[in-house]
């Protein structure tokens, strides 16, 4: 493991000079003379991503005292979890161009700064208007951030293993996250209540804005015209679609409301489309939907999320409502996956270039399928050990195969002058989808528990979860026994140029 994780990083960019790499030391003074800045800079730049990651998962765990305090309707509680996640993706296009006019660093802490204004006012929210709204802002502040993460560690590495290894981190971050929010969120509610999942953020949040401005070079910026009428046509699309979903799980899906919204969505998408295709400088390059090697990764990265986002979702109300764990409990019970996760992951780069990104992805995705048809057959009868951990091992398994190789394919095949906003977009895929998920799933839950009970409507759901996984995995065998291989010896954590 130790080969992974650590990081060679004695310079921001050996053979990029300041000036070359667009990085501008915060003393004035050349980066490569600062290894220990360079260092503390992109522990910076992961402990960002750490949180925004986790962010999107720490408050399952105490949505059951949350629905309590609040009073919060069922269908309305999936909003604290998608209207962080929605806000998140449906900005993070238009953030992204913004942060190369601004200075990603700038950008970085202004999204910082947002997020934790918007955490101590979450912890403090009176109501559950309130709560939604402070979490809305969270997703405002993170997609303000997110996309210098990347540009960022670009910036402060060499291509090559060292910038492998670095990504791999970031990689593992996102796919882990949201385990370890649950994990964290269970010690925080049950020691010092729900409002602390949000007051958490504080401090976090004030070392990483202190971090980047000591730390962390500015970019140069760029003159680049931003994409205004494509950021605004996805935003709308975004939020019709999963208000659409949500809405369907109060009013019926024949509601005029709910076909309003797909409506609009629907339109939205078609403007998004005819306003891309002529714009020099779009949020959303085209070429990535229209060339199969960029398309069916991405659309992958849509429904793999909306599987396991609400996967947390769901199995969190199942081993509080059903086996009465306690907040603490619950995290602690996914503590097998983080495990099995972070172990597969460090083995999974090893296995590329033996076996191709195509074949670890598919078996990867092959995993979560069984994992969650696996937990699908659970029964409120059946003990933690015999119902839960063996699927959620295997689903371990599974991310660790997963993640790498399909953000490996992404970035690999991103098209010329498009990297970062490749970037952009496959984090905006991560988020949308699982904001979708939960949408889409809590609808069914819903539906299910009216006649089913809590038990039955949560398998029911979870059957919903395999639905959109199986999709991914579908698309992706498919296209892999057609796709050409990256060249050989492409290592697992992609290698990202400007």
């Amino acid at each position: 493991m130790t080969d992974t994780l650590s990081l060679d990083l004695t310079g921001p960019a050996k053979g990029l000079s300041s000036r070359e790499s667009g990085l501008h030391s915060p003393d004035g003074g050349s980066t490569s003379s600062r290894p220990r800045t360079a260092i503390l800079g992109l522990i910076t730049v992961f402990i960002t991503q750490l949180m925004l990651v986790v962010d999107a998962s720490i408050v399952n765990v105490a949505l059951p005292d949350i629905q309590k305090a609040l009073h919060f309707t069922p269908s309305g509680l999936s909003w604290v979890v998608t209207g962080y996640a929605l806000a998140f993706a449906g900005l993070m296009l238009l953030t992204g161009k913004l942060g190369s006019k601004i200075g990603a660093k700038r950008a970085l802490i202004i999204g910082t700064l947002v997020f934790i204004v918007a955490s101590a006012a979450g912890g403090l929210a009176p109501t559950a208007s309130a709560l939604v709204i402070a979490r809305v802002v969270q997703g405002v502040g993170a997609a303000i951030a997110a996309p210098s993460t990347l540009v960022l560690l670009i910036e402060n590495t060499t291509a090559g293993a060292q910038r492998n290894r670095a990504m791999s981190l970031f990689v593992l971050a996102a796919g882990s996250g949201g385990a370890i929010g649950l994990i964290l969120g269970g010690v925080l509610t049950t020691g010092l209540g729900w409002e602390w999942v949000m007051f958490v953020n504080v401090p976090i949040g004030i070392l990483i804005a202190v971090g980047a401005a000591f730390f962390l070079g500015e970019t140069e910026r760029t003159r680049e015209t931003l994409d205004f009428g494509g950021a605004a046509t996805s935003v709308i699309a975004m939020v019709a679609l999963v208000y659409g979903f949500t809405e369907a799980a109060n009013s019926g899906w024949g509601s005029p409301v709910v076909i309003v919204s797909f409506a609009v969505a629907l339109a939205s998408l078609i403007g998004l489309v005819a306003i891309e295709r002529s714009h020099h400088s779009p949020v959303v390059p085209l070429q990535l939907f229209t060339r199969s090697r960029s398309a069916v990764p991405l659309i992958s990265m849509l429904f793999v999320p909306a599987g396991m986002f609400a996967f947390f979702y769901l199995i969190t109300l199942f081993t509080q409502d059903v086996y009465h764990f306690s907040a603490l409990g619950t995290g602690l019970s996914l503590l097998p996956f983080v495990v099995t996760m972070i172990v597969v992951s460090q083995f999974a780069p090893r296995l590329l270039p033996q076996f191709g990104e195509r074949l670890v992805g598919a078996v990867g995705l092959a995993a979560l399928v069984v994992g969650l048809g696996w937990l699908s057959q659970l029964h409120a009868d059946e003990s933690y050990a015999a119902g839960i951990l063996g699927p959620i091992i295997v689903m371990g398994l599974g991310a660790g195969l997963t993640f790498a190789p399909l953000t490996g394919l992404i970035m690999a095949h991103a098209p010329e002058g498009h990297v970062g906003t490749t970037s952009s977009v496959l984090q905006t895929m991560q988020q949308l989808g699982g904001s979708i998920g939960v949408a889409v799933l809590s609808t069914v839950f819903v539906s299910a528990a009216a006649t089913a009970g809590v038990a039955g409507g949560l398998t029911t759901a979870i059957i919903g979860g395999v639905v959109f996984v199986g999709v991914a995995f579908v698309l992706y065998a498919l296209w892999g026994s057609n796709a050409p291989a990256l060249a050989e010896g492409t290592d697992a954590a992609p290698v990202v140029t400007h």
